[in-house]
């Protein structure tokens, strides 16, 4: 079978899941904004891009909540809800199968979020500045 590019509105309702995952969207909203009934929609959506609506729009979320367990020290729950999950055991399921391993051992397996740090330019000359002068500016006064 020859591949056939996506429609222009499967295309868009695509997009609102990669713009929105963290709302609560559901498959109804995507085939809205593909201007499609529900059943129509999750059947070309599956034909054109291989995985259901619910699919990608999991994988987004899981995606999103790998990057902020690599660089970011909020609890699993917090991450679980910024990504637009409602459910963190459902989550910590779906990430494990998807990833292998738990959010927390995914965690642990990558660099401390503190080497993501970034520290203003402004700070970093402050603090880097001798912290005693040597030109004579923090003695006493001389005796005239």
């Amino acid at each position: 079978m020859a591949f056939v590019p996506p429609a222009r509105h499967l295309l868009r309702a695509r997009d609102v899941a990669d713009s929105r995952y963290l709302d609560p969207l559901t498959v109804d909203d995507l085939a809205a904004a593909a201007g499609l009934s529900r059943a129509h929609f999750s059947r070309e959506f599956r034909r054109a891009f291989g995985v259901s609506p619910h699919g990608y729009l999991l994988t987004r979320r899981l995606e999103r909540a790998a990057a902020l367990l690599r660089t970011t020290d909020r609890s699993v729950a917090d991450v679980c809800f910024s990504v637009g999950l409602q459910s963190v055991g459902s989550f910590t399921s779906s990430f494990t199968r998807t990833f292998g391993v738990s959010p927390t051992a995914y965690r642990a397996q990558h660099p401390p979020a503190s080497r993501y740090a970034l520290v203003p330019t402004c700070v970093v000359r402050f603090y880097g500045r001798p912290q005693h002068r040597t030109s004579g500016e923090d003695s006493a006064a001389p005796s005239v």
